[in-house]
């Protein structure tokens, strides 16, 4: 067909299912930041509700505009149909905004009005570093192996939109159990629910009648009113002001926005994977420029293509569905629904939509690569489980100092290391692995998918690369520094110099002939078991 006179449709019936996966995933988002702000950092309802959620909601609408036009363009550029980019505030870099940025201006400043201009100040800055990710995000994406960056996807994809759904389905099973099941037959089985309804709907509307006849939710209609998105240039330019006078604020927004970018084309390489191409180097700009909207208009948080985009093209979705939740969510903001959501749906009710989207990112992603690049994605999943534990002990740690317990030692605290280390949990080692995660699990899966692929030279970049980030505290530092020859730096040092200096005395047959490894299956052919003689 000929891509220049192919008419995509917009919208069609596979697009509702993928709505309410998509729906759910920026809502739980919203409501997330939505409570942490008000309860825990203070700010009254005119500034959670009258200027953060209508700024995010005006930065979801930029970028969908855009992300519907661009699958537009690569439709009737490729002739057929594509599913568009999922967008919506990124997960990860949201809980970084809450507790690296505005949080510490708060508690030092008790301050909500001045920690909320700091956070847009803060997520323009930062929307421009993420933009400036276009310069550099192509080149990346050809020199990285697909399995380091769709690799370091899955492990955030496992430890935090798998397994704390599944957990919160688990505390509350009546309601979630129920909607899982609608998700396992609809979505994961891919069979049928009468009536063709979409398995989404369906499992987010059972959780909710169930918890309503339980009384586990509420019809609460007090915050809605007009909530119209206002620009706050001079709140922004405040905020601003206040980073520069405090530039220690950015070593954490530096480094964070560098995840986002990455974030992005890793994202947009999941995409290329399922079958639908886009411009990394657009998409960056998209997300850069959607950020600073954003906080043009109130929302400290940046915004990203998500996580997902095979699991909605499983779904045959168009862009329908983007267009939908932006929209969608534009509403609730704009007319204060969010509070009256939040009342409504359980997070139970609507957990397993992200447990299903989490589910088929690592099935597509060990689909789309070859199998014996699976060992890189195991090894990039590692840090995300890190990072986990170390998110995990200090919530632990904040939860008994809450619950009244005094002279808690600080995380980090040299006893505690040591009683720890004789517990078998290593501190130190988490804690260097999760600074940086994202980084790290794409470093260490490029690293072994060019191992595997006797791309030597490569392979040895990557772990120089890796000495330097970690000399900057870009990886396994809690902050930017002084370049610093630590212990991991050196590690990094070793093998890069062996990755480039040893292929080049090494015996020609030791490079060419490969070791079979004992009650390992031999994937070195790329032919799976099954196909083989």
């Amino acid at each position: 067909m000929d891509g220049g006179t192919y008419s995509y449709r917009l919208f069609t019936r596979s697009d509702f299912s993928a709505f309410w996966a998509l729906f759910t995933d920026n809502l739980v988002n919203l409501l997330i930041l939505s409570g942490v702000c008000q309860f825990v950092f203070q700010m009254p309802p005119e500034i959670v509700y009258g200027r953060i959620v209508p700024g995010a909601a005006v930065a979801i609408l930029a970028g969908v505009a855009v992300y519907t036009l661009m699958a537009k363009w690569a439709a009737t550029r490729q002739g057929r149909d594509v599913t568009a980019l999922p967008y919506g505030i990124s997960t990860p870099v949201m809980f970084v905004y809450l507790f690296g940025v505005i949080g510490p201006i708060y508690w030092a400043t008790q301050d909500p009005l001045l920690a909320w201009q700091v956070g847009i100040g803060a997520g323009f800055m930062g929307g421009i570093v993420a933009a400036l990710g276009a310069v550099v995000g192509p080149y990346l994406k050809r020199i990285t192996p697909r399995a380091g960056m769709l690799g370091t996807l899955c492990g955030i994809a496992l430890v935090f939109i798998g397994s704390v759904p599944l957990a919160e389905i688990f505390e509350n099973p009546v309601i979630g159990f129920t909607s899982l099941l609608f998700i396992l037959w609809g979505l994961i089985g891919r069979f049928r629910l009468p009536g063709n309804l979409p398995a989404g709907l369906v499992a987010i509307g059972a959780g909710t009648v169930i918890a309503i006849v339980l009384g586990e939710a509420k019809f609460d209609f007090s915050g809605v009113g007009a909530y119209p998105p206002v620009p706050y240039i001079g709140d922004m330019i405040a905020g601003i002001q206040y980073l520069f006078a405090n530039p220690e604020l950015f070593l954490v927004l530096i480094p964070v926005q560098i995840y986002n970018f990455i974030e992005t084309m890793n994202n947009v390489e999941s995409a290329e994977a399922a079958g639908d191409s886009y411009p990394v180097g657009l998409c960056q700009v998209t997300d850069g420029a959607g950020t600073m909207i954003g906080a043009v208009f109130g929302s400290p948080f940046p915004t990203t293509v998500y996580i997902g985009h095979p699991a909605y093209k499983r779904l045959d979705a168009h862009a329908g569905y983007i267009v939908g939740v932006a929209l969608v969510i534009a509403a609730a903001a704009f007319l204060g629904f969010l509070s009256f959501l939040a009342g409504l749906i359980p997070i139970a009710a609507a957990a397993p939509v992200l447990v299903f989207v989490s589910v088929s990112l690592i099935t597509n992603t060990a689909w789309s690569i070859k199998p014996m690049h699976m060992a890189a994605v195991s090894f990039a999943i590692l840090p995300h489980i890190s990072e986990f534990l170390m998110v995990k002990w200090g919530s632990l740690m904040n939860a008994l100092r809450a619950s009244g317990v005094e002279g808690l030692p600080a995380l980090g605290d040299a006893n505690l290391t040591a009683a720890l280390l004789m517990e078998g949990a290593h501190y130190e080692g988490h804690l260097a692995l999760s600074q940086g995660a994202i980084l790290t699990g794409l470093i260490w899966g490029a690293i072994v998918a060019d191992v595997i692929d006797a791309r030597f030279r490569m392979a040895g970049a990557f772990a120089l690369a890796a000495a330097a980030m970690s000399s900057l505290g870009i990886i396994h530092a809690p902050t930017l520094q002084m370049p610093q020859f630590d212990g991991i730096t050196v590690g990094y040092v070793i093998i890069g110099a062996f990755l480039y200096l040893y292929p080049l005395v090494a015996p020609k047959e030791d490079l060419e002939e490969r070791v079979i490894v004992p009650d390992e299956p031999d994937m070195m052919d790329d032919i799976p078991p099954a196909q083989r003689a």
